[in-house]
């Protein structure tokens, strides 16, 4: 059975004192299928689990007496100032889960001075997205086979005052998501793609009984380097890739000009068995050099996660899958404590490990690096 849910009062439950709570919370509240479509991975679901492990794999090497009385947060990001280094990535379809969707998250983004990535498939409308936003607003871009359609949307997201783009570029097809076919998950008709309701009509292509649906249909139609070259081309917007794993891939974006990438398996939702996140995401810092932007998505629950990654090279992190759980449970005011217990967490593993800032934090902060 599918709803979308109602409007009712969230409250945050008494014991909620870490992200696992909210998905804990959430699975008894949502859907059985919707949550399935949320949590799941793809195939066996080895990546997602590994985004998990491998964090647990690394230990943080604690130090004493060292003075962190003026200790912060606070870092760039593609010149941008942030208090955190917490971002909440793009994440469709949150009317699923809220009445008020992406403008509930964005309402908590603000509120925690967290840069919030408002997906080209949110329920809201991304100028309304971008209105309870003052600041720290990224759009997240798909390419659709309308290339027009798709400047139309650059176009959007730079008249409603959003700071870079995000370029979702690792998901051409979808993953054999099993779990969500053994659910029975679909879109329900009230949850709308609100930034497509104007996209043209574009006539399928027809293909022989030789050819194959994946090759010759749906990959026919996906971005390749000519296509972020014409992106670079439309914008003086800040450009991010994200879905990058590989050291020779990040190197084509610097070469292309470009000024991130976004370290990411797509949440283990696209291609089964490939390393996590922060398993690529130092191999990937060293091929850049220390004045590109890089970012690590995937697998972060805790402050410790945060540490780990930046520790590895990362300067930043990005929130998935747990935005939307709490706010499934507690709506803006979920995704607001979500948010405080990881900056919390986070600057508590600073304090132990003697590293008053975020410049401190280095592949030392991690035992066997040191």
């Amino acid at each position: 059975m599918q709803r979308t849910p109602d409007k009712t009062e969230r409250s945050i439950p008494p014991g909620t004192v870490c992200l696992e709570d909210y998905q804990r919370h959430a699975k008894k509240i949502l859907p059985h299928d919707v949550y399935e479509y949320l949590a799941s991975g793809c195939a066996d679901e080895r990546t997602l689990a590994r985004n998990r492990a491998a964090f647990d794999e690394s230990t943080i090497q604690p130090r004493i007496l060292r003075d962190c009385s003026n200790g912060n947060t606070e870092c760039r990001v593609l010149g941008q100032r942030f208090r955190h280094p917490i971002l909440l990535g793009p994440v469709a379809h949150q009317a699923l889960v809220h009445e008020e969707a992406e403008l509930a998250t964005a309402e908590a983004a603000s509120l925690m001075e967290a840069c919030m990535v408002a997906s080209t498939l949110s329920s809201a409308p991304m100028e309304s997205i971008a209105a309870r936003l003052p600041s720290h607003k990224w759009f997240q871009l798909y390419f659709h086979k309308d290339r027009g359609f798709t400047l139309e949307l650059l176009r959007r997201a730079e008249a409603a005052g959003f700071e870079a783009v995000v370029v979702t570029v690792d998901a051409p097809v979808n993953g054999a998501r099993n779990r969500i076919q053994r659910a029975g998950f679909s879109l329900p008709p009230a949850v709308v793609e609100a930034n497509l309701v104007d996209q043209p009509v574009v006539e399928q292509r027809s293909l022989n009984s030789g050819q194959s649906v994946i090759f010759q249909g749906l990959m026919s139609e996906a971005p390749t380097w000519r296509d972020i070259q014409w992106l670079r081309n439309q914008t003086s917007l800040p450009i991010l890739i994200k879905g990058v794993m590989h050291p020779d891939d990040a190197l084509g974006c610097v070469e292309q000009g470009l000024q991130g990438v976004i370290v990411s398996n797509h949440g283990g939702r696209c291609l089964d068995t490939v390393p996590a996140s922060i398993e690529v995401v130092a191999s990937i810092r060293a091929a850049v050099g220390e004045e590109f932007s890089v970012l690590l998505d995937g697998g972060i629950r805790r402050g410790t996660d945060v540490f780990k990654a930046l520790a590895l090279g990362a300067d930043a992190v990005l929130l998935g899958r747990p935005q939307v759980f709490a706010l499934a449970v507690a709506g803006a005011l979920g995704v607001a404590h979500m948010i405080k217990l990881l900056r919390d967490e986070l600057e508590i593993c600073m304090a132990l490990s003697g590293c008053p800032t975020l410049d401190a934090i280095g592949p030392s902060a991690l035992t066997g690096h040191y």
